[in-house]
């Protein structure tokens, strides 16, 4: 392959980047990817002498990563877990709202049954719903995790890590010996290892978190 092509291949891939992260729901990706783009048009800005072009992405480029630190290492984000009844309206509203996303990538055999034991939280971030987590304690002082859902904005694994740290409100002041759930796909099972969740070695699909 000639330099030639090669500079266009380049040029096409900047372009291609741009495009994908505007159609991106996640903050987060949309940055990466935002960012990744500019970088590489201003390696073909530079290659073919296009310093104006150059200049737009050095300065695009400083805006994604100023904005990343922003999402990465902010610290006054308020988390707060708000419990719902289980025949609320609301709560019924918003799974019918992400209806698809939550069975069509995530967790496509769960279905919502509104039981007496059931457990139905909202996770707050900066008071904004961001999150839905629902399960139920079992008599063998497990909580079984039956949807970790989280809207696209908020996607970058925030929420997840607050709900099953010491500082989540979720359980109260009797917190489970553990938490379990089953994984759905590959994409779920890798989420709940982020979490901190191990993989059970009776049960392949199992992946628990001991609280205690």
């Amino acid at each position: 392959m000639d330099n030639e092509l090669w500079v266009e291949l380049i040029g096409y891939v900047a372009s291609g980047l741009i495009v994908v992260s505007i159609t991106q729901k996640s903050i987060l990706r949309l940055r990466l990817l935002g960012l990744a783009g500019g970088l590489t048009f201003l390696v073909y800005s530079l290659i073919i002498e296009a310093y104006p072009i150059a200049a737009v992405n050095v300065i695009a480029s400083i805006i994604h990563l100023w904005y990343l630190r922003k999402l990465v290492r902010r610290k006054d984000e308020v988390f707060r877990v708000l419990n719902v009844a289980p025949d609320s309206r609301y709560l019924n509203d918003f799974l019918d709202f992400y209806r698809h996303e939550i069975q069509g990538h995530f967790q496509p055999e769960f279905e919502y049954v509104a039981t007496p034991d059931v457990v139905t939280a909202f996770v707050l971030r900066d008071m904004v719903p961001a999150g839905l987590l629902i399960g139920e304690r079992r008599p063998d002082d497990t909580f079984e995790v039956q949807l970790d859902f989280v809207i696209p904005q908020y996607r970058d694994f925030k929420i997840g890590a607050y709900v099953y740290s010491r500082e989540s409100t979720l359980f109260g002041d009797q917190p489970p010996s553990s938490v379990w759930a089953t994984a759905s796909n590959k994409d779920h099972a890798g989420y709940l290892r982020r979490m901190g969740f191990a993989q059970c070695r009776d049960d392949a699909e199992r992946y628990e978190i001991h609280l205690n």
